[in-house]
């Protein structure tokens, strides 16, 4: 031992960290995304963690609150997330000395014969048969291992990573679930006011019908007229079963998000003019959205990890050594246990060195340093993902603004179509069916009108999503500090 600690201590002064030391992506050098040019987008550090407060609509708030609190798929995922923290308290309790206590009754019997003794020679003409007696032991012992070369340091640091990408994991789940929430109480909005406009039409089917009937009974119109309205207001009605029916499953699909049935919802009567549409949606630049979006943050966290899995494999390529001690108290007599004549103890030091594996070692090596290249290309893929789904948002509200104009302009020209076609109708200028084309026109003008509203309202909450933060802030201390 006088020579073994001498060289240990040389040793701990020449151990290292094996394996690569990870290096965070650099920020892409990419001022903006194609598409950015429309007015409704600012781009900069992008919308805070609470995004969907910017529609104005504390009902929102309060169904997106509950939603966070109560979601099944959100629980789960933060047991997981207390999982990997325990994880990393684990793999850093493994660096520091491990101390175990012992203890041992025996009632034992020793065979003389394995000590070369004739268990029944005579002594002084009396026969010697092998003891029985009792046997008590206390004892205890630490070991160390110095970790020359960083696998267990590695480990903690591979640890720490996999734990911030569950973090991360989590955080995209909160941001997917709020998401999901908007958009589900925006597409509900939707189908009040299509239905709405349904009802709204029906009436206008209603007063073709009755425009017909009277002049049916003033002998100046058809049955055929009559007839003719009938069965528009008959199609019309047709469309009601199937709105209705997408509004009870947006509801169902509203109720699992918060977690209940949805005889426990409650109302959904709310329509578009409920939200307010932002004038302007904060977008991050794109050297801030990989530092900012959940999903990103992960796929350069499980690099990290993977670049840490690389330094685990190396340091099993080497010598490792283990310092410890044993204690223990032994005797026959349990009172006199703690007595100093029944002491013994040992000090050791140890070490193991890989010799022969079959080229094990090397290929789990090898087989890291591809994981890691793997967790690299995931991560500019998810990069590239990201913006390009950022870039189809911004082009989609330009084009939304566009289509909106088009659409409320197409609205009041076939509004102003039916009122003339039914004046002239009344007057005798015109038939019944110019009068039911004009208002099967205002009919399609005005469901588009709804559905392109709505469709610019989901792409502006798709938007916030897209560019919006993790919900749970950042990883603590621990993700940061990397290997100690």
């Amino acid at each position: 031992m006088r020579n073994f600690l001498p060289l240990t201590a040389l040793a701990l002064l020449c151990g290292c960290t094996m394996g690569p030391d990870f290096t965070p992506p650099a920020a892409p050098p990419q001022a903006g995304y194609a598409g950015d040019g429309n007015g409704r987008a600012a781009l900069g550090e992008g919308p805070g963690p609470a995004w969907w407060q910017a529609f104005g609509s504390p009902e929102l708030d309060a169904l997106v609150d509950r939603a966070i609190a109560s979601n099944h798929s959100l629980a789960a995922s933060q047991a997981t997330l207390e999982r990997a923290r325990a994880q990393i308290d684990a793999a850093r309790g493994k660096m520091l000395p491990q101390i175990d206590a012992n203890a041992r009754a025996e009632y034992e019997r020793l065979n003389l014969s394995a000590f070369g003794f004739d268990a029944f020679a005579s002594n002084n003409g009396q026969s010697i048969s092998n003891p029985t007696f009792d046997l008590y032991t206390l004892g205890g012992g630490v070991s160390y291992d110095l970790d020359l070369f960083g696998r267990n340091r590695r480990s903690l640091e591979q640890t720490i990573a996999s734990a911030e990408a569950t973090q991360r994991q989590t955080e995209a789940a909160h941001l997917v679930i709020a998401g999901r929430v908007v958009q589900q109480v925006l597409a509900i909005a939707s189908l009040n006011d299509r239905i709405a406009t349904v009802h709204a039409l029906l009436r206008e089917d209603e007063r073709n019908v009755d425009l017909t009937q009277k002049r049916q009974r003033a002998g100046i119109g058809t049955l055929v007229e009559v007839l003719s309205a009938q069965a528009q207001l008959a199609d019309d009605r047709g469309a009601l079963p199937a709105l209705e029916q997408q509004l009870a499953e947006g509801r169902g699909m509203l109720a699992v998000l918060l977690g209940i049935s949805p005889a426990e919802l409650g109302p959904t009567g709310f329509t578009l003019e409920h939200f307010t549409l932002p004038a302007q949606v904060p977008v991050a630049m794109p050297s801030a959205l990989v530092h900012k979006r959940p999903d990103i943050l992960e796929a350069e966290a499980r690099l990290h990890a993977a670049t840490a899995a690389v330094g685990v494999a190396t340091a099993q390529l080497y010598p490792n050594i283990t310092l410890g001690a044993t204690l223990s108290q032994s005797t026959s007599a349990p009172e006199s246990i703690f007595t100093g004549r029944y002491r013994g103890y040992d000090i050791f030091g140890g070490l193991t060195a890989p010799i022969f594996h079959g080229g094990t070692l090397k290929a789990q090596k090898r087989g890291a340093e591809a994981e890691a290249r793997a967790a690299a290309a995931t991560y500019r893929e998810t990069v590239v993902q990201a913006f390009g789904q950022v870039s189809n948002l911004l082009s989609a509200l330009q084009t939304d603004g566009t289509a909106l104009a088009t659409r409320q302009e197409a609205a009041q020209i076939a509004e102003r179509s039916l009122y003339l076609s039914r004046r002239s109708f009344q007057v005798g200028n015109t038939g019944i069916l110019q009068v039911l084309d004009a208002s099967r026109t205002h009919q399609r003008a005005g469901l588009a009108l709804v559905e392109a509203r709505s469709q610019q309202y989901l792409n502006v909450a798709r938007l916030y999503a897209a560019t919006a933060g993790g919900w749970t802030g950042t990883m603590a201390s621990d993700a940061e500090a990397g290997p100690p």
